[in-house]
């Protein structure tokens, strides 16, 4: 069932912007002949840029600019490149209070700045800033809401009207060996995105992923993946078919947000989330409708770091001074069993209910402390980092 009416349908692509000046790759090619990348390191992004895929002998830039033969398809990057470019965003996050700075992308689906993008790109975040790629213009963006188990986040940009928009395609038509070419902000080096073409080697992969800040992990499921080169700072990117319409939202693991081994030994170059699903969730956002996997408006913060305390609950590694937690008597080495009444065995656990809470709830903490007695307190939630 449609959640909008039929007579309008915001997430549909819009009319046609006015022309506007093109930054593609073959006018770069163009202007310059030759392009050199010299790529920079990014604070908190483990990039691997400039390593090439087993067997290759050109680099992601020399092979985006040829033709790419897959069985009887023929894929123009440079052309699908295009259509796409109008509609990405780089998303660049300031982390919690140390001031640390992560990059990523988003995709534009609404000319006034609804932005699709990964939870883990913006989450810990304490403010956002999108770059459109095509107009090199910058927004303050805030998030509407996000899925922690769906690892996807709807965004809205500030002040913006007229945004390019991506072109969505039908992920339930994807076959393996289609064409594809990933799209994105690769090392979050800004500018030209990131161009990686392949084909679709697998679908509905599963993944297990873990958020380093949090500790908690997350099994991602029903994924699309690639044998294109996705990098650090793809993720929230476009995954598009042969002719430029956007069939996968990238995932790539980062610096805080990692695969699991088997993901890594299996040397698996890059999964992607079917757009249907992102766009899914993208509607259940904007419609306000919240539930235990999809979380709706700023988040609740309790004010502590944690980890996995052998099963028997969620260790206290850091408490934030001032906080709920702190102003509760919580200290480092206590370990929380239970919160808002549910019972807590984890880290995973305690993020979880933290999902389904929001700024100002009241909530009962209950935790072992250092001696093993257990106590509690009522703690006040603040707005605190995203996801």
């Amino acid at each position: 069932m449609s959640y909008y009416p039929p007579q309008y349908d915001p997430w549909a692509p819009p009319p046609p912007p006015p022309p506007r000046r093109k930054r593609g790759l073959a006018t770069a090619l163009a202007a310059l002949g030759l392009v050199v990348l010299v790529v920079l390191g990014f604070v908190a992004w483990d990039l691997g840029r400039g390593s090439l895929p087993p067997g290759s002998t050109s680099s992601p830039l020399e092979r985006s600019l040829r033709n790419e033969q897959s069985g009887n398809s023929t894929l123009d990057v440079a052309e699908v490149a295009e259509k796409v470019e109008p509609g990405l965003v780089d998303v660049y996050s300031t982390l919690g209070y140390s001031g640390q700075q992560a990059a990523g992308t988003g995709m534009v689906l609404t000319q006034d700045g609804k932005v699709l993008t990964n939870n883990h790109v913006v989450a810990g975040a304490t403010s956002i800033k999108v770059t459109d790629v095509d107009t090199g213009r910058t927004y303050r963006a805030e998030v509407l809401g996000y899925s922690r188990s769906r690892d996807v986040a709807l965004l809205q940009v500030r002040n913006a009207s007229g945004m390019g928009t991506v072109t969505t395609g039908d992920s339930s038509e994807v076959s393996v060996g289609d064409p594809v070419v990933g799209l994105g902000n690769a090392g979050g080096d800004g500018g030209e995105p990131s161009v990686s073409p392949g084909k679709v080697t697998a679908l509905n992969q599963s993944i297990t992923a873990t958020d380093e800040s949090t500790g908690s992990s997350e099994q991602l499921t029903g994924l699309i993946q690639v044998d294109a080169n996705i990098q650090s700072g793809d993720s929230g990117g476009a995954l598009a078919d042969a002719e430029g319409r956007v069939i996968g939202m990238n995932t790539a693991a980062s610096t805080g947000y990692q695969f699991g081994q088997n993901e890594r030994a299996a040397g698996a170059s890059g999964f992607a989330i079917p757009i249907d699903d992102a766009l899914s969730l993208a509607r259940k956002i904007e419609a306000g409708q919240g539930s235990d996997t999809v979380h709706i408006g700023p988040s609740a913060f309790v004010g502590v770091s944690v980890s996995d305390a052998g099963g028997s609950g969620a260790l206290v590694q850091q408490v934030v001074p001032g906080g709920p937690a702190d102003d509760a008597g919580l200290v480092a080495g206590d370990v929380i069993v239970a919160l808002d009444g549910r019972a807590v065995g984890s880290a995973t656990d305690l993020t979880a209910v933290m999902d389904t809470l929001h700024p100002g709830d009241q909530v009962a903490v209950t935790w072992l402390d250092q001696s093993g007695q257990q106590r509690s307190a009522t703690a006040t939630l603040v707005e605190g980092p995203v996801g």
